[in-house]
This record gives C-alpha cells, sequence and structure tokens, in this order.
C-alpha cells in the first residue's frame, strides 16, 4: 500500500498546479487566443486612413438602420458612454471611429454569426466631434454619425 505524507502531498499539488498553469499560459497565450489586433488602423491619425487600412477600398454608405446613442454633451471627454444597435443581417464587425481624436479609432468589435448587433462601451474623446459607427456585413460598409460636445476634453487634453 502507498502511503503518502502530508509533506509529499503538499508537494506534488504544488507541482501539479505549477505544470497545469504552465501548460495553460503556453497554450492559451496572448498571440494564440485573440484575433488579429489591427496595429495601423489605430495607429492612423485620419478616419479615411483608418477605413482603408482595416475594409481596404470598400466604400461607405450612410444607413438609417444603425443608431447610437450617446449624450448630447459629455461633461468629461474621459468617459463618453455609447451604444450602437442596428438591424442589419449578418453583421461582422462594429467599429467606433471619433473624428477629432488624434487617433480615430476607438475600438471594434468582431461579432460572431446570428449575434446581434449591440455594443455598449465608454469610450474617450479630446474634443468635440462626431461620433462615427461603422458595420461590416457581407462585405459591405454601413455607417451612422452622432455628434457630440465635450466641455473637458479625455485625451491628455
Amino acid at each position: 500500500m502507498l502511503e503518502l505524507s502530508r509533506r509529499k502531498f503538499i508537494h506534488n499539488s504544488v507541482f501539479y498546479a505549477i505544470t497545469a498553469t504552465t501548460l495553460a499560459h503556453s497554450v492559451l497565450r496572448a498571440g494564440n487566443a485573440y484575433a488579429a489586433w489591427p496595429t495601423l488602423a489605430y495607429q492612423s491619425d485620419n478616419v479615411d486612413d483608418v477605413l482603408k487600412k482595416l475594409y481596404g477600398d470598400v466604400g461607405v454608405v450612410a444607413s438609417d438602420d444603425i443608431r447610437i446613442k450617446a449624450p448630447a454633451i459629455a461633461e468629461n471627454g474621459a468617459v463618453v458612454p455609447v451604444s450602437v444597435n442596428s438591424n442589419i443581417k449578418d453583421i461582422e464587425s462594429i467599429s467606433i471611429l471619433v473624428e477629432e481624436n488624434p487617433n480615430p479609432l476607438v475600438a471594434q468589435f468582431n461579432m460572431v454569426k446570428n449575434q446581434r448587433g449591440y455594443i455598449n462601451t465608454r469610450i474617450k474623446m479630446g474634443k468635440t466631434s462626431n461620433i462615427i459607427a461603422v458595420v461590416k456585413s457581407n462585405g459591405a460598409l454601413y455607417s451612422a454619425k452622432q455628434i457630440v460636445k465635450v466641455t473637458i476634453g479625455g485625451c491628455g487634453g
């Protein structure tokens, strides 16, 4: 019969916990677990450049099927609540851009098939600007805009 002392039990438990953690970390490294990060789009300094780096030369069409909900006046640009809701079918992604930010691309959400076209988040705005929501569906791009007046900037200004 195998006899296991308390000290050996603790040693084995710690050893196997560390081994399992190391294995999980190597399998789920950030590079493997997350979608490709659009670095060049996030570094761009104008809306047209962002759209080109994200989607190529696909034209954007204004749509009434996209609704942006954001405050008309944001007292603090560091925390501006924004939601985007769309009835467009087969949405692949929703991107939020702020025209006057130093880097206009604020967020991009990749959607799974048959997911409702809704996101809710908080963004930073440097100054009064249009918030632009861009919805990608079946290779086409649709957009909507809403102006938000900012009293105190949130992008370091």
